[in-house]
């Protein structure tokens, strides 16, 4: 009997949540068949298994290695790694969600509100940091720092992905701390969520609203108003 991650009371409250669901969405897992990925095989079934919860989500798998060229076309650089598009139109849309490594504990409710977000198609932000998302000229990478029993990180991931909805020039990207501890330590993250701007050039601990991350992210930009 193989194991479950969802236990049967989750999933009718996923699918519940899941009608809200517009768009198809297509879940990306990228993992790898070196021995250093030690999450790959349990994100892959975790993620097979939300995909069973709608007929609206599909799931392609890839493996970073062997399937290099789709990698770069997204930009992976670490196993395992999940990408959220969406199909419009006949159309599959990117708009940079991506999860770094598995959406476990607190972080699945994350993953969960994300789908359906990217789904609608819609950031659910306020008009004012619309505006100011609308304006930028510069890429900005989100990466949010967290573990699966923070929880307060969802919000801090949710939030990231809600700004790279809104804007083609932003990737919002969850970190799971554990999994990747180069990361944490070239970036010093000791609590989570942790919020890194650019590769450094902005940051935010703890939990924060759209307001603040807006105004980190526009001090790292250098844009004054």
């Amino acid at each position: 009997m193989s194991t479950k991650f969802l236990e049967d009371k989750i999933v009718d409250q996923v699918k519940d949540f899941f009608q809200d669901l517009v768009n198809p969405v297509k879940i990306l897992f990228f993992g790898s068949s070196q021995e250093n990925c030690d999450y790959c095989s349990d994100t892959l079934l975790l993620m097979e298994e939300i995909a069973e919860l709608s007929e609206k989500i599909s799931i392609e798998t890839y493996d970073i290695d062997k399937d290099a060229e789709k990698a770069s076309q997204f930009n992976i650089e670490f196993a395992p790694t999940t990408v959220i598009t969406t199909i419009f139109n006949g159309t599959e849309i990117d708009y940079g969600v991506r999860f770094l490594g598995i959406p476990a504990g607190h972080e699945f409710t994350s993953m969960i509100v994300s789908l359906v977000n990217v789904s609608k198609q819609e950031s659910g932000l306020s008009n004012v940091v619309k505006e100011k998302l609308a304006s930028l000229t510069q890429p900005v990478e989100l990466k949010v720092f967290v573990t699966p029993t923070c929880p307060y990180c969802p919000n801090a991931v949710i939030l990231a992905h809600q700004m790279a909805i809104e804007s083609k020039m932003i990737t919002g990207e969850m970190v799971e701390a554990m999994e990747f501890p180069d990361l944490s330590e070239q970036f010093k993250v000791s609590g989570v969520p942790h919020t890194i701007i650019n590769m450094g050039m902005g940051e935010i601990v703890g939990a924060a609203p759209e307001s603040l991350l807006m105004e980190e992210i526009e001090k790292a930009l250098k844009i004054t108003a």
